[in-house]
């Protein structure tokens, strides 16, 4: 399979309407327009029943000690681990392309409905989810797409890679709220082909993408 997108080349800049947040000189971040980005698909398996879209960001602090806090940075050298940002599934096997903002196309406090979307398909929850959770204004399930909000003091740029899967299955065997660490493993066994694009983002303007 082919993975393309009118919205970034593989390996280059995703523009801030596709981002949670985008910088802001008074106060380092302000919230972006938070579409999900444009995504086709092409040279398709036969047999597959169904696909699932997966995004993630394996750059990830593994500790948040030091993340947004004023005086102090990232560093680089720090463990990083992966966050999702969307996971779509159930997509039908005659659907090849998503446009851009079909799926979301504003920060929602709180989180965006679900699991129920478009097309039929299902959303998980993403790990805006947990990073809210002592927050007050902004805690709740976050469903489908969010967009790039790494910390404004991160040493590295961040990768987020958009990731389709061809399956052998119409229906993912995942009941109520899930999430992108239960897709990976239900997807197993049923993977036709996958195909993937990667876009980079940073909100600490020393770091150039």
């Amino acid at each position: 399979m082919k993975l393309t997108s009118n919205s970034f080349a593989d390996g280059q800049r995703i523009p801030g309407d596709y981002s949670f947040c985008v910088p802001d000189p008074a106060h380092h971040v302000c919230l972006g327009k938070n579409l999900n980005p444009h995504l086709a698909w092409t040279e398709v398996p036969s047999g597959t029943q169904s696909f699932v879209v997966i995004c993630h960001d394996p750059d990830v602090p593994s500790r948040g000690d030091d993340v947004n806090q004023e005086g102090r940075s990232v560093p680089a050298t720090l463990p990083r681990i992966d966050f999702f940002h969307w996971t779509l599934i159930d997509l039908p096997a005659d659907m090849q392309e998503i446009k851009a903002g079909e799926f979301s196309n504003e920060v929602t406090p709180r989180g965006k409905g679900g699991p129920a979307a478009q097309h039929g398909a299902r959303q998980g929850i993403n790990d805006y989810t947990a990073w809210f959770a002592g927050d007050g204004d902004m805690r709740g399930d976050y469903f489908g797409y969010d967009g790039p909000c790494p910390p404004w003091n991160d040493e590295i740029v961040h990768r987020y890679v958009f990731t389709v899967f061809a399956l052998d299955i119409e229906t993912l065997p995942l009941e109520g709220t899930f999430s992108g660490q239960q897709v990976r493993e239900a997807i197993k066994g049923h993977i036709l082909a996958e195909a993937s694009l990667t876009g980079l983002y940073a909100l600490n303007p020393s770091v150039a993408v």
